[in-house]
């Protein structure tokens, strides 16, 4: 991952890589491997997981089509 740093601002190339980082979820993941997670608590997470995010995107699917 690349950041540019122009006219010798690092505030504004270290903003940009935070939100770069956020976007690719490394904070999260950073968080999740603080500690060790047993196979059986990872599947849950994953699973509930995608169960948010099926729900969001019934939720947006709902207010789009107005059913």
């Amino acid at each position: 991952m690349q950041v540019h740093v122009r006219d010798n601002n690092v505030d504004q190339a270290l903003r940009a890589l935070k939100k770069k980082m956020q976007r690719e979820g490394i904070f999260r993941e950073m968080k999740l491997r603080r500690h060790f997670e047993k196979p059986s608590e990872k599947k849950a997470r994953e699973k509930a997981e995608a169960v948010r995010r099926w729900r969001k995107l019934q939720r947006k699917r709902k207010e789009r089509e107005g059913f």
